[in-house]
This record gives C-alpha cells, sequence and structure tokens, in this order.
C-alpha cells in the first residue's frame, strides 16, 4: 500500500445495532489504522464516554477520526437562533471528540433552507461562514475539520471551487457522492489530482449505478482503479471504507480491495 496513506471504517454505532466497542474490536481484528466514530443517534456526543472511548482506543492500538451529526443540524438556516444553537451543538461535538483524542472531523456542511423560500445564493455565505468558524473552532482543539461533499444536496463537489477560494478547511471527498453528482472515475481521479492539498481525507464507498448505495468496496460497478490512483503518488491522507453493513467480513474485505486499489 502507499506510504503515508492510512485507511479505516466508518462505524455504523449510529444505528444502534453495534456498540462503539464492537466497532473498535472489529476495527482492531480486521487490521485498520483507525476508526471513524459517528457522534449521531446511538453514539452522539452525550451518550459517549470519552474517556472510556480513548482508552479502548489506545488498547486496541487504532487512531481515531470522528463524523460529526447533520440529520438534524442546519448550518445554513437563515434562522439566526437556529443556526446559532447547530454551531454550539458542533463545537460541544468538537470537546468531545478532543477528549476521545479524535485527529480529525468530518462536517455536512448543508441546509435544509431551499427555494421557493430561499435561494441558494442567500444560504451559501451562511455555509461559508459556518465552515470557517468550525474550522477555526476545530484547529484550536488540534483536530483536522474535513468539510464532505454531499450527495445532490448543496454542498455538491461541484461547490467545492468555492469552499477552496473563501475558506482554508480540507475536504472529505466522498467516491459514491461524487458518483451521484455524474463524476465518473477519470473525472474523479482529475479532481483528486487537482486539489490533493485540500484533500485530506475520503470516504470510499461503493454502488452499482450513480446512486448513494454504500455497498462494500469491489461489489458495486465503481472504477477505483482509476478513480483513486492519484492517491497512489505522493499523497498522505486518510481513507475510510464506508460500506452499510454489519458483517466484519464484507468490511474485512473491503480493506483488502481498498488496498490492492492503493
Amino acid at each position: 500500500m502507499t506510504e503515508g496513506v492510512r485507511i479505516g471504517y466508518v462505524t455504523q454505532t449510529h444505528t444502534g445495532e453495534v456498540g462503539w466497542r464492537e466497532a473498535i474490536d472489529a476495527g482492531a481484528a480486521i487490521g485498520f489504522d483507525y476508526v471513524e466514530l459517528y457522534m449521531d443517534g446511538a453514539t452522539e456526543r452525550t451518550a459517549l464516554d470519552a474517556g472510556a472511548v480513548a482508552d479502548a482506543l489506545d488498547d486496541a492500538g487504532l487512531d481515531l477520526l470522528v463524523h460529526l451529526p447533520f440529520a438534524d443540524l442546519d448550518l445554513g438556516t437563515p434562522r439566526d437562533r437556529v443556526r446559532t444553537a447547530c454551531l454550539d451543538e458542533h463545537r460541544a461535538c468538537l470537546d468531545g471528540a478532543a477528549e476521545m483524542g479524535a485527529e480529525k472531523a468530518v462536517l455536512h456542511a448543508s441546509s435544509d433552507a431551499s427555494p421557493p423560500e430561499w435561494a441558494f445564493d442567500e444560504i451559501r455565505p451562511r455555509l461559508f461562514e459556518a465552515v470557517r468558524e468550525l474550522d477555526a473552532a476545530a484547529a484550536d482543539r488540534d483536530i483536522e475539520l474535513c468539510v464532505e461533499n454531499l450527495p445532490g444536496v448543496r454542498l455538491t463537489v461541484h461547490d467545492f471551487e468555492s469552499v477552496f477560494a473563501e475558506t482554508d478547511a480540507a475536504m472529505t471527498f466522498d467516491t459514491g457522492h461524487a458518483r451521484v453528482d455524474g463524476l465518473d472515475a477519470e473525472a474523479t481521479a482529475a479532481f483528486l489530482d487537482d486539489h490533493r492539498d485540500r484533500v485530506s481525507h475520503v470516504h470510499v464507498n461503493d454502488a452499482r449505478e450513480a446512486r448513494d448505495e454504500h455497498v462494500p468496496v469491489g461489489s458495486g460497478t465503481t472504477d477505483f482503479e482509476t478513480a483513486l490512483s492519484p492517491l497512489r503518488d505522493g499523497w498522505t491522507g486518510t481513507l475510510s471504507v464506508e460500506a452499510y453493513t454489519f458483517d466484519d467480513e464484507y468490511l474485512a474485505l473491503s480493506k483488502e480491495k481498498l488496498d490492492g486499489y492503493l
């Protein structure tokens, strides 16, 4: 595998079907370098014992990334009091992530404010300001904020030239989300090559067509050999297998496939 690249996986702990200890144990048994812990649902921040998580990771020899909550938090809402509360919750999550020893935090910079009531041009500046505020808050806690491209909703991969221009935040590039928004393997490779200095983290998920399916890596039709080719040439960062499965054998096979692509 490419030197300087680490591989982990996005836990499905938010569903409640698997606990965070089980997720850590699975990550260690499979041979991942880290786990990416969802701070939502069954493992939202108040349900986590930060010290216990940090100890378990240390015992397992794993690093930690976190995925910040998003389902009910609107960082672009034009309602200032709602937006302030959403930012406060994200900062509290970053506090918890720092206590657990997280090095990166994945952020969905999104909003449910949409036409006809709200034009994106009205919402975009608020999203970018939220990214700047949370990027600074994360840096204060020695965490790197990585903004993720979303599938078919802003911010999509096509918005990231503006994200790069108007913020200093790093990016989480999601392969499946980019495919939904029209990037084939060659276009994905070109994007990763052009922005290798800003893409710090990658979500690797497969699909059988241009849908957000998150099937195990190698079980769909995504040409990862081509799409991930720039990451074999001097790039250093993290890649998370993001497969919607509770079967560790599929996670292990996904890692094996991803190791091969790299």
